[in-house]
């Protein structure tokens, strides 16, 4: 996704949505890119925030971002999602940065980790789960909401359209990205180690009896009943 930004320099995106109750998303451009890249905001019980995947916001909407509450984890999902992450961790310094332990090394080159998903603090509404058969590159957020379960994936599960133009035609048609939702070829190259091990992962989470959406790192989000049909149809490409 490019060189990490150490200073807050925000890119296009859209409107921050409240998904839940406790549950806020938005979605941002990507340098040089005709994909976007979602980040994901959880609030905790004591009305801390966990960043999932963040995307620095212009200043509006920044403040209506602290406004929900405390930055108190950021997340960084995987090495290709670090863009903000350094900006983020000078702009609070207090927040923990939480990384997959197998992406933990990677991450580490642009911020300073704190630690890995198993170190998040037990809670009620936000917890982590490792995926398995993707060497610890990348894990699940589970989010508990008043209206259910949302479950938040990264690279491993792609759900967006083709694009036209050359670098997202090759990025979405050539790699397999899209149409979604799919696990890409290129996911499958660099993430995927076991197969059946993630297509049974993903078939768990369709099984969550209260599952309302499924929140991946780009483009859009599968929900109510189209969130467990998401989930299948991605464990196909398995």
């Amino acid at each position: 996704m490019g060189k990490a930004f150490e200073d807050w320099k925000p890119l296009a995106h859209e409107t921050l949505l409240r998904l839940a109750e406790n549950l806020y998303w938005v979605r941002g451009s990507i340098p040089g890119m005709s994909l976007k890249r979602v980040m994901t905001v959880a609030r905790l019980e004591d009305g801390g925030l966990v960043l999932h995947s963040a995307i620095a916001l212009e200043e509006s909407s920044q403040k209506q971002l602290e406004a929900l509450g405390e930055p108190r984890f950021l997340i960084v999902p995987n090495p290709g999602h670090r863009l903000d992450a350094p900006a983020y961790k000078k702009r609070y310094p207090k927040v923990a940065v939480l990384a997959p332990k197998g992406a933990r090394q990677k991450v580490s080159e642009v911020v300073a980790v704190d630690g890995s998903y198993e170190d998040f603090p037990q809670s009620n509404v936000v917890r982590f789960e490792p995926l398995n058969g993707v060497a610890d590159m990348e894990g699940a957020m589970l989010v508990r909401s008043p209206d259910g379960t949302s479950v938040v994936l990264n690279d491993v599960m792609f759900n967006m359209d083709r694009k036209k133009d050359p670098l997202g035609f090759f990025f979405t048609t050539v790699l397999g990205s899209a149409p979604g939702p799919r696990v890409s070829r290129l996911a499958k190259l660099v993430y995927v180690k076991d197969k059946p091990a993630l297509r049974a992962d993903f078939e768990r989470f369709a099984a969550i009896p209260d599952l309302v959406r499924v929140i991946v790192a780009h483009e859009k989000v599968a929900s109510g009943p189209e969130a467990k049909a998401a989930l299948l149809k991605a464990a196909t490409y398995l």
